[in-house]
């Protein structure tokens, strides 16, 4: 392997949202290569399957429901993990999404997209901080914070997720400066519109600059990047990215001769 190289073997660790598409997938990919995962999430039944898959990969996996959002989660998430040796590897997946006019959104779910897909990863990251810490005195841990294409271009109809995904990209960049030398490698990934059960509510396609890419293409992109040690995964589309940074303004232009179509189309998008 290359100085730069992980290795992505015999992980043993945590994935959130693994009960399907970017989560699941994620835990296959650990899985086939000799895991033994903590998968987490809301539904017995999407991680009893998502088991069932890894397990037929070669990898082992324990399973915990839990809404990441309720209280005592991340210490029960925390108390799981306490026995095990080695703790080198934290996924953080989980997500929601509401599109939507602001104005139009409901306090709930203001609340419901920042409560879990920025506070809850930050808090468990925070908890499970001194094992990784711990486990990257050897080979090295490995902590994986999912953020969205999203947060390098914030799109119209979904202000709330843009700053969640902007937020956790931001507090993802700014741990893995504060965890130069210690052995963990952070890796923030931006997917962009990723053909997922999330995604099934929202009607925007590639003319509205939301066209999707297959779950496989992203994950074999994103694991390629990973076990190239890559700290910043960009697996979404860059059509808009160079002139966001750019020429933001073009952008708005850009997007202004679509917004009444692109409001119909992802007004009900929902994942809350």
């Amino acid at each position: 392997m290359g100085i730069n190289n992980l290795d992505l073997t015999n992980r043993r660790g945590i994935i959130t949202g693994a009960g399907q598409g970017i989560g699941r997938a994620l835990a296959l990919e650990f899985g086939r290569r000799g895991g033994h995962l903590l998968l987490v999430g809301r539904q017995l039944a999407t991680l009893t399957e998502t088991a069932r898959l890894v397990a037929a990969e070669g990898g082992t996996t324990e399973i915990l429901v839990e809404d990441l959002t309720q209280p005592g989660a991340v210490e029960r998430i925390a108390q799981t993990v306490a026995s095990w040796s080695v703790v080198d590897l934290l996924v953080n997946n989980a997500g929601n999404v509401r599109a939507g006019r602001l104005e139009l959104s409901s306090d709930a779910d203001v609340h419901s997209m920042i409560d879990l897909n920025l506070t809850a990863p930050i808090l468990l990251t925070k908890t499970l901080l001194p094992a990784l810490l711990q486990s990257g005195k050897g080979r090295g841990s490995i902590l994986v914070n999912i953020s969205s294409g999203i947060a390098l271009v914030a799109m119209p109809f979904y202000s709330v997720y843009a700053a969640t995904k902007s937020g956790i990209a931001q507090f993802s960049e700014a741990l893995r400066r504060e965890l130069i030398g210690t052995g963990v490698h952070v890796a923030t990934v931006y997917p962009g519109a990723t053909d997922t059960a999330m995604m099934a509510s929202q009607n925007a396609g590639a003319e509205l600059g939301w066209g999707r890419r297959s779950l496989g293409d992203v994950i074999t992109d994103m694991i390629a990047a990973l076990e190239a040690g890559e700290h910043d995964i960009n697996t979404a589309p860059d059509e808009m990215q160079q002139l966001n940074f750019t020429d933001p303004m073009a952008v708005d232009a850009a997007v202004a001769p679509g917004l009444e179509a692109l409001e119909l189309a992802v007004r009900d998008h929902r994942s809350i």
